[in-house]
């Protein structure tokens, strides 16, 4: 599965993701230009500085690139915690900072508190048989949900994992526990798009 998969390789902490690729067997793309999204049928949108994300994305190039491919059903895409909020419709306090605009939420920044207030939590995700530990540094909370929007996950009853359709958002960072659970569905997910 070389080359199926890309990691959004601007800012954050897209090498996390990518070893848990490669501990899946997968050799991810690193994705800095548009041309870079060739080939691929999925990619992550790392954690973190959701401002710097949306403005080097625009700068490059791949904003409009990445927001065609999903809107045309090529392209699956998943993202965590800054990667989340920028996928975001609505980013609340933030009307002019730059984001995708694929999925239908509102997203609050730092909602669960400043980086001394992370934490880590067990949740039940839908699809998977045991709890998964997630870790949660200055997460988005999802506040609105549109009507296509399924909820995967929840931490002290408020969404914390969404999909619609092919896109994915969580406010955790499944990229920093040993569990590859998630990342392993996002490669099914992806195995499923055309092209």
């Amino acid at each position: 599965m070389e080359g199926v998969i890309g990691v959004l390789a601007l800012q954050g902490d897209f090498r996390e993701h990518k070893e848990a690729l490669r501990r899946l067997g997968v050799e991810a793309k690193e994705v800095r230009k548009a041309k870079d999204l060739e080939g691929l049928k999925g990619l992550i949108v790392p954690g973190g500085e959701s401002t710097t994300i949306g403005k080097l994305a625009r700068e490059y190039g791949l904003e409009e690139a990445v927001r065609r491919r999903v809107e045309e059903g090529s392209l699956a895409l998943f993202g965590t915690c800054a990667g989340a909020i920028w996928l975001a419709k609505e980013i609340l306090g933030y009307p002019e900072q730059p984001r995708l605009g694929v999925l239908d939420v509102a997203v609050e920044r730092n909602a669960f508190g400043r980086q001394v207030e992370s934490f880590e939590e067990d949740l039940w995700v839908k699809g998977l048989e045991a709890p998964f530990h997630a870790v949660f540094i200055r997460a988005p909370l999802f506040v609105r949900l549109g009507a296509g929007v399924e909820v995967l996950a929840e931490y002290a009853g408020r969404p914390v994992f969404v999909r619609q359709g092919r896109v994915w958002a969580s406010s955790f960072h499944p990229e920093l526990t040993g569990d590859l659970r998630i990342h392993r569905n996002f490669l099914e997910l992806a195995q499923e798009v055309a092209g």
